[in-house]
């Protein structure tokens, strides 16, 4: 095949794209649009192609699944998730990176992976938080995980699903695959890529700091009730202690420290800011904010023990779920002239009042006794959800904004069943992806899990000009007859070779045309020169068929697949991030893969 003036500027398109992701002289979703513009002017494709990524099944479903992680995330089942594996896992980062990424393998083998790394992205920031691991050593081995799962199963990915359809060669239709047929490559493979992040971790993800788990206070808040202390847990013995309420021990006027939550051994109920008339039990455990010198005292005196780190609690009082705020009384505010014993803001509010700042003085120790006027700042200590609903009665204006979200627990039955509809629809029903995802989003937001505000908010735009962009990229691949033209003069200079050099070349052909055009794309152009070029080496054609639709999986070292995407700016990703760690990731599955193909289908 000659080489055409527009296989020629094709392939500089293609080779400007590769330098702006790696020098990043634009953003990457600008590299899009500009690919967009460019090609229809060019004449690569028409102005319909060149739009059409904006309305093609991967970006629209990447707009669903987005919405639908979102929503799981509102209603605090993605936290919920989160804990279980920290559970688990603790604070170790290479246990994290592992539990996070193969339980994400795991389910990307039976949705699409773009959606299973979407869903959890979620918990795996919020674990990233939790624990001070960054999160795009989190976030980058979860997505690479993710595509590497969709060659779990029949279903797992594009080319996969496509692959039954396509095994017809010189009019003979071959025996279709079954729906785990694949599954014993695709677990070396999952397998390889774990040991390579345990193994190789600290070289290949990117260089960042490690998180700082913060303490209680911001950094403005520091300035003033910088004495306020850190959060302890302490053990209550189960013998030498009685029964006693909280009000009884008189912790805050004795020790300047303020119980923010309560453990009950028995009954294993969590019980966040406690009232004074709740009751300690001998083997409860609580936790405790006040000065180091106090805490110690505190424990000396009532013989408790001071654990090492936050454990118990580590859920109700990280940073993601609560917090230390400022508020100021109101002029028409229904707190003016009363005390703070008076407002009962743990019992009406769910919030822990550490100090009052009237004046030029602050008080920690003795605070019922304060009486309340206009402009007396209160430092409390409670949930986001808490704060965001003292923000609505308009009696205290915060110093600064509210973190967090409210988070619907009352709808999370709503938001599984919606997951659970949308799944079905997709495995059983075989609707097309993204009106299935579309679906499950419009019913969680006419469900009330989250508004269509929210929704729109929800929304990484950068991922979905990025990829509307490089969609069009690969027609003009296809339209200019570029993809078949390297594909022939490859088969061409190996001539007939062997097994393990056919589905070599074929692997890394593959592995070639996913970074830049569409895995469907590839599939459909090469499983039929691939079966075609075994059949003339004696080697079997569902072979070759299975090693293209694997292969084209192999996609790691550019952020132009649809997961690599996703996570890029979550994750705090520059381009060159992925060709460090995905050049071994790339070479690992390459030589996996053809290894597992000779074992289990030669």
């Amino acid at each position: 095949m000659t080489i055409t003036p527009d296989i020629i500027i094709v392939l500089a398109v293609l080779f400007f794209v590769v330098l702006f992701f790696i020098f990043e002289w634009v953003r990457v979703d600008m590299v899009g649009i500009l690919v967009m513009v460019s090609l229809p002017l060019l004449g690569l494709v028409t102005p319909s192609q060149a739009i059409s990524g904006l309305s093609s099944n991967a970006v629209v479903s990447i707009i669903a699944v987005i919405i639908i992680g979102s929503g799981l995330d509102k209603t605090g089942v993605m936290n919920n998730l989160a804990q279980m594996i920290l559970k688990f896992s603790g604070k170790d980062e290479s246990k994290i990176t592992s539990m996070v990424a193969g339980t994400v393998a795991v389910i990307s083998g039976f949705m699409q992976n773009i959606g299973a790394a979407a869903l959890f992205m979620p918990a795996a920031r919020r674990i990233s938080t939790q624990t001070g691991v960054p999160a795009s050593h989190i976030l980058l081995p979860m997505a690479f995980c993710a595509i590497i799962g969709g060659t779990l199963t029949l279903v797992g990915s594009s080319p996969l699903i496509l692959l039954n359809d396509l095994l017809v060669v010189q009019g003979v239709r071959y025996e279709h695959f079954g729906m785990f047929s694949m599954t014993p490559v695709g677990i070396l493979l999952i397998i390889s890529a774990l040991l390579y992040f345990k193994v190789f971790g600290r070289w290949i993800l990117p260089h960042t700091k490690p998180g700082t788990v913060s303490g209680p206070l911001s950094p403005l808040l520091d300035k003033t009730y910088h004495n306020i202390g850190q959060i302890y847990e302490m053990e209550i013995p189960n013998d030498g202690f009685r029964e006693q309420c909280l009000s009884e021990l008189q912790i805050r006027s004795n020790y300047a420290c303020s119980v923010l939550a309560s453990y009950n051994s028995i009954t294993h109920k969590r019980n966040v800011a406690p009232r004074p008339e709740d009751t300690l039990c001998p083997g409860d455990i609580i936790a405790v904010i006040g000065d180091a010198i106090y805490i110690e005292k505190l424990a000396a005196d009532f013989r408790w023990k001071i654990l090492p780190e936050v454990k118990v609690f580590a859920d109700d009082l990280s940073s993601i779920n609560s917090g230390i705020m400022e508020g100021i009384v109101s002029p028409r505010s229904q707190l003016v002239g009363m005390t703070v014993g008076e407002i009962q803001l743990r019992k009406k509010y769910g919030v822990v009042p550490l100090a009052v700042f009237a004046g030029h003085e602050m008080t920690i120790s003795e605070l019922s006794d304060q009486v309340v006027s206009e402009g007396t700042a209160l430092l409390l200590h409670g949930k986001w959800s808490a704060f965001h609903q003292l923000k609505d009665q308009n009696d205290l204006v915060f110093t600064e904004p509210v973190q967090g979200e409210l988070i619907r627990e009352s709808k999370a039955p709503w938001a599984l069943g919606c997951l659970g509809v949308t799944m079905f629809m997709i495995l059983v029903l075989n609707v097309q992806l993204s009106i299935a995802l579309l679906f499950g989003a419009a019913a969680m937001i006419l469900g009330g899990v989250l508004t269509i505000d929210e929704a729109y908010r929800a929304v990484d735009w950068m991922t979905v000009f990025l990829l509307a962009g490089l969609i069009p990229l690969g027609l003009a691949f296809e339209n200019t007859g570029a993809a078949r033209m390297i594909a022939d003069m490859l088969m061409n200079a190996v001539g007939v070779p062997s097994s393990l050099v056919l589905l070599t070349c074929i692997g890394l052909l593959t592995s070639f045309f996913t970074l830049f055009t569409s895995n469907v794309g590839a599939t459909v152009l090469l499983v039929p020169l691939a079966m075609n070029l075994a059949l003339s080496c004696g080697t079997d054609p569902r072979t070759a068929a299975m090693t293209v639709a694997l292969a084209a999986s192999n996609t790691f070292i550019l952020p132009t697949h649809q997961v690599n995407a996703l996570i890029m700016r979550p994750a705090g990703l520059k381009a060159v991030d992925y060709l460090r760690a995905g050049a071994g990731m790339t070479l690992i599955f390459m030589i996996v893969l053809i290894v597992g193909m000779l074992i289990f289908f030669n």
